[in-house]
C-alpha cells in the first residue's frame, strides 16, 4: 500500500478531488490531502494539511488573504508557500506520489509543488492548459500532464473518464517496482545537439568503457537547464559541456534559451567541467516566418534545418559577448574547469566551406574568452572540426585530466 497526495483547491473543486480520491482508495492506496484553496476547505473528506499552513509557509496569512481579495498576492504566496509544504512531507515519508488538477491557476500552484520534488518521484497533473505549451509548469522535473477534455468543474460523462484514468495513472506509477541497481558509476552529464552528436556520442562510448555514466542531455533549453539542475541536487561528478548553444539563443533571443545561469551549476557544486563552445554558430528559431524582422535585413545567414527550425548564423558581435559570458562562468570555478576549443568548425555547419563557415566570427569568441579569463585557466586549440576523431579524443582526455585533478 502506497500513499498518494492530493493537492489543490477543494474550496472550489471539492467534488472532483472527492471522486479522484475514491478511485484511489478504491485501489488499495492511502491519501493524503493537502487543501490550496484560499476561500474555504470541503466536507466532503478529511483534510490532513489546510491553506493556512500553505499561506504560512509563503510568509503570509490566510486571513489577510481573504480580506483583501487579492487573486494575484495569493498566488504568489500559496505559490511560495506549496513547494515548501509538500517537500517538508515527502521528506518526513508521508507520500510515495503526488497529483493535483486545476485550470490555469490551479495548475501552476500545483505544479509549482511538484517541481519541488525530485526525479523519480511521481507526478502528475490533469490541467485544462496540458494541451499547450507547458514548459512553465513542467520546468525540468518529471511531471506528466493530462489534458482534462472538458474543465476541472463537476462530474460528467467525460470528467468521470479523465479523472479515473488519472488515478490510474499515479496509482500504476507508485506501485511500479524499480529495480535495483548496483551502479554506482560515477555520473558525467554531457550537452548534445544534431550537430554535435557525433563528437559527444564518440566521448560517450570512450567514457562509458573507462567506467562512467554518460547522460546525455538535448540542448534545446529545457535540456541545459534540466541538466543544471541535476547537477545542483548532487547528482553529478563533472560535466562534459560540448554543446553551449543555448548561449547563442539566450543572446539572440532564440527559442533555445537556457537562461542566464546556464554554466553556474558545475561552480556553484564544485565539480570539475570541460567547456566547449559547441554549436555556438547558430540560433534557433521556429519556422522561418517566426525569425524577428530585426535579422531579416539581408546581413543574416539562414538555414531551415527542417520546417519547424531555422537555424541563424551568429555574428562577431554576438560571439564576443558569449566569449565575454563562458569567461565569466568559468572564473567562477571552484573545481577545474578548461575550454577546448575547435579551430575548423564548432559545428558541421560551420566545417570548411559549410554554410555557416566563419572564421572572422568563431575567432571573435575565441580571442573575447582568451581576454577574459583566468590566466590558469587552461584553453586548448585543437586543429580540426568539432565532430573529427581527434577532437572527441582530445575531449575525453582533458576531462579524465579534469577528475583526477579534481581529487587531489
Amino acid at each position: 500500500m502506497k500513499t498518494i497526495c492530493l493537492i489543490g483547491s477543494f474550496d472550489t473543486k471539492g467534488p472532483e478531488y472527492d471522486f479522484l480520491r475514491q478511485q484511489i482508495l478504491a485501489k488499495g492506496h492511502q491519501v493524503l490531502t493537502v487543501n490550496t484553496g484560499v476561500l474555504g476547505t470541503t466536507d466532503l473528506f478529511t483534510v490532513d494539511v489546510e491553506a493556512d499552513q500553505i499561506a504560512a509557509a509563503g510568509n503570509g496569512s490566510l486571513d489577510a488573504l481573504r480580506e483583501s481579495k487579492d487573486r494575484g498576492d495569493a498566488m504568489k504566496i500559496i505559490c511560495a508557500g506549496a513547494p515548501i509544504v509538500i517537500a517538508q512531507l515527502y521528506e518526513q515519508g508521508k507520500f510515495d506520489g503526488i497529483i493535483g488538477m486545476g485550470g490555469t491557476g490551479g495548475t501552476t500552484v500545483v505544479t509549482s509543488a511538484m517541481r519541488a520534488l525530485p526525479v523519480g518521484v511521481p507526478k502528475v497533473c490533469v490541467s485544462t492548459a496540458a494541451s499547450g505549451d507547458v514548459a512553465g509548469y513542467v520546468g525540468t522535473k518529471d511531471i506528466t500532464m493530462i489534458p482534462s477534455i472538458v474543465d476541472v468543474a463537476g462530474i460528467n460523462r467525460v470528467s468521470r473518464i479523465i479523472f479515473a484514468r488519472a488515478a490510474g495513472a499515479i496509482c500504476g506509477m507508485v506501485e511500479a517496482e524499480i529495480a535495483e541497481s548496483d551502479d554506482d558509476r560515477p555520473v558525467i552529464t554531457a550537452s548534445m545537439f544534431g550537430n554535435t552528436t557525433e563528437c559527444v556520442n564518440a566521448c560517450m562510448e570512450q567514457l562509458t568503457e573507462k567506467g562512467y555514466e554518460v547522460l546525455v542531455f538535448h540542448a534545446t533549453g529545457t535540456g541545459g537547464k534540466t541538466m543544471e539542475s541535476l547537477v545542483k541536487e548532487g547528482l553529478v561528478d563533472a560535466m562534459l559541456d560540448i554543446t553551449t548553444t543555448e548561449w547563442a539563443d539566450t543572446v539572440c533571443g532564440g527559442v533555445f534559451d537556457a537562461g542566464p545561469e546556464r554554466l553556474d551549476a558545475a561552480a556553484q557544486m564544485g565539480i570539475p567541467q570541460l567547456i566547449v563552445p559547441g554549436c555556438v554558430d547558430m540560433a534557433n528559431f521556429g519556422g522561418m516566418d517566426t525569425v524577428p524582422e530585426k535579422y531579416k535585413d539581408g546581413s543574416r545567414i539562414f538555414y531551415e534545418w527542417n520546417p519547424s527550425v531555422t537555424l541563424m548564423r551568429t555574428n562577431k558581435e554576438e560571439n564576443e559577448i558569449m566569449g565575454r559570458t563562458f569567461a565569466e562562468k568559468a572564473n567562477a570555478a571552484t573545481a577545474p574547469v578548461a575550454f577546448l576549443i575547435p579551430l575548423k568548425g564548432v559545428s558541421i555547419l560551420d566545417g570548411d566551406g559549410e554554410m555557416f563557415c566563419d572564421r572572422e566570427a568563431d575567432q571573435a569568441l575565441f580571442d573575447t574568452l582568451k581576454e577574459n579569463l583566468n590566466s590558469n585557466i587552461p584553453v586548448v586549440e585543437i586543429d580540426c572540426n568539432i565532430n573529427d576523431p581527434e577532437f572527441s579524443n582530445k575531449a575525453v582526455e582533458m576531462m579524465l585530466d579534469l577528475i583526477e585533478k579534481n581529487k587531489s
